[in-house]
């Protein structure tokens, strides 16, 4: 610290002593000064007494600075004494030994190996067998190649069935496809062949030896597919696909079915907007109708030109679709022309999340029917269908569907539909000239009317764990037909139930169990004058199915398959029995290249 001291009790005072002659020339001068300026102001002013007060105001010159480092005049000076610090180390003993920290242990399941190709061959009673094979190739990052084959096939068998009951069942599908940046395109080529025996002869008039072995039921199925689909990310035709199916028979019947539908979308806001464009063209011919005598060949053409826009809207917890249908249907073969339009309108709202949700919707569409169709459905039908398409005007619903727990899931729905043209399989009459082998009464053919079509629908799953899963649903429909006796083989209830069940890592379990009310159709037996058609009643049926499997390893597992465990031979169309207690075992292999 610097202090400073300076001297300001009397104002004025120097601090230091002035010389004498000095002084004196100095006051000297001050008064001839002084007397002077007086003499003036006297001439020029009043007398006036002026008093100047000035407070001294020291700067640092002025003061006496100490020194910062002052001299010691001590007569004895001590030594600082350097200090110096040592540390020494002392072992002690400790008892304390930490143990060393484990992870929990963790029940994992074992991941299991996927493998692009895996082959399945299995046989059984009535000598069935069953054959699968699927091969899947990457021939490079982008390029895939799949290969898939199918057979199912039985010999037959079944009891008091007069005719043969065989049946081959057997597809073959490639398909390829890319990816790239910008753009996605596969391409696919398949083939089908289908052998069904027109067995279900009715009861009277009996037949005799000789009739019976007169009769060719044998039915040949063919069909060939070219497809292909392209898909882009970045642009408004957002994707396209071209759907091209053959199919025929072996009573020279023949059908054309291409469909095309380029797709375009693009954001506006929030929402997006999609717009389907629909080419939908059917053709094709059966070599003669139902008479046999007449022989009249029977040819359908049909193309719908048809427009499908689309707004969808996301608000919080509501989905809704918006859109309409637009169809310009062109009839090639009777040239008659029509136009349709229908609503599009679905929407859903989650109550509370996923666990409440409601739904509805409002949608109506033009159906093409066609002969591969009602093969698929119904495989003894006779090569001599009427086809039409189907307008459904309105298909009106309403449901609620969610999560009672994370065990429980639920679906509930109501439906009112309206179908103009509907197709009922309805059993042919035998003819008086038989010709072919659907000549007998034992074949079925399409009647149309208008169906209004009341449904209810029901299912609840149970996800017990990660192994075992149960779920259960059924529907119930009330029909109402226009011209019709009756909504002729549809059932009034059907119901579903299923379980599967993981064992262990070797063994699992699988049961499914189907239920089918009564189904009316027309009795061609009984002839009766009056207008009304003669009905048969087929019972309600119940068909329990059960699938066992082991796991030897990752690549190798067999299987045990039991179908209609109850062992009813119930008919699923009228005189067409099916097979008793089916069991089938085989294997399957799984591998890579």
């Amino acid at each position: 610290m610097i202090r400073y001291f300076a001297n300001i009790s009397r104002p004025y005072r120097w601090s230091r002593p002035v010389k004498s002659g000095k002084l004196l020339f100095i006051l000297s001068i001050l008064l001839s000064t002084l007397s002077v300026a007086q003499e003036k102001e006297n001439e020029d002013l009043e007398t006036e007494r002026v008093v100047i007060v000035k407070a001294y105001t020291p700067t640092i010159s002025d003061a006496f600075k100490i020194k910062s480092s002052p001299v010691l005049n001590d007569s004895v000076t001590q030594k600082k004494k350097q200090l110096r610090y040592s540390i020494f180390s002392v072992p002690v003993a400790s008892t304390y030994t930490p143990a060393k920290g484990r992870a929990a242990n963790i029940d994992r399941p074992k991941p299991l190996e996927i493998y692009d190709n895996y082959a399945t061959l299995g046989f059984g009673n009535f000598t069935s067998a069953l054959a699968e094979f699927y091969s899947n190739f990457q021939l490079n990052r982008s390029d895939n190649l799949g290969f898939y084959l199918h057979h199912n096939s039985s010999q037959g068998g079944i009891d008091e069935v007069q005719l043969d009951d065989k049946f081959y069942n057997t597809s073959l599908d490639l398909n390829y496809t890319s990816r790239n940046r910008e753009y996605t395109y596969g391409l696919e080529v398949g083939a089908e062949h289908m052998l069904y025996n027109w067995y279900g002869l009715p009861e009277t008039p009996e037949l005799t030896t000789e009739q019976l072995n007169a009769i060719d039921p044998q039915q040949n199925y063919f069909g060939v597919k070219l497809g292909g689909k392209l898909q882009f990310d970045d642009l408004y035709f957002k994707k396209a696909s071209l759907q091209y199916h053959f199919f025929g028979d072996a009573l020279k019947s023949t059908e054309h079915h291409v469909v095309a539908k380029p797709t375009f979308e693009f954001e506006m806001g929030n929402s997006l907007i999609t717009t389907n464009f629909i080419v939908d063209y059917l053709s094709g011919s059966f070599d003669r109708d139902l008479n046999p005598i007449l022989a009249t060949p029977n040819a359908y053409g049909i193309l719908n030109l048809g427009i499908n826009p689309s707004l969808v809207i996301l608000r919080d917890n509501l989905t809704l679709h918006l859109g309409a249908a637009a169809y310009y249907s062109i009839d090639t073969e009777n040239e008659d022309n029509d136009f349709f339009i229908y609503p599009k309108i679905t929407a859903s709202y989650s109550v509370v999340e996923d666990n409440v949700i409601v739904y509805g919707g409002l949608e109506g569409e033009l159906n093409q029917n066609s002969y591969r169709d009602a093969v698929k459905t119904n495989p003894f039908v006779s090569p001599t269908l009427i086809i039409e398409q189907t307008n459904t005007l309105y298909n009106a619903n309403i449901g609620l569907k969610g999560q009672l727990s994370d065990l429980v899931s639920y679906n509930f729905r109501g439906s009112y539909i309206s179908e103009d043209e509907k197709p009922l399989f309805v059993s042919n009459e035998r003819s008086a000239f038989q010709f072919e082998g659907y000549d007998y009464g034992n074949s079925f053919s399409y009647r149309y009317d208008d169906v209004t079509t009341l449904v209810g629908y029901g299912e609840i799953n149970f996800e017990i764990s990660k192994k075992f899963k149960l779920g259960a649903s059924a529907e119930y429909f009330n029909y109402r037909t226009e011209d019709e006796q009756e909504a002729w083989n549809l059932p009034e209830i059907k119901a579903t139930a299923q379980l599967d069940y993981q064992i262990n890592e070797q063994w699992y379990f699988g049961a499914q169990l189907f239920y089918v009310g009564e189904r009316e159709d027309i009795d061609n037996t009984v002839t009766l004058p009056a207008i009304t058609n003669a009905v048969t009643t087929l019972d309600a049926y119940v068909d329990a199915n059960v699938n066992l499997g082991y796991r030897l390893n990752d690549q190798l597992s067999f299987f045990v398959k039991g179908n209609n465990l109850v062992g009813e031979n119930y008919e699923r169309w009228v005189n067409f029995p099916v097979q008793g207690i089916q069991v089938l075992g085989g294997a399957t292999y799984k591998f890579d290249y």
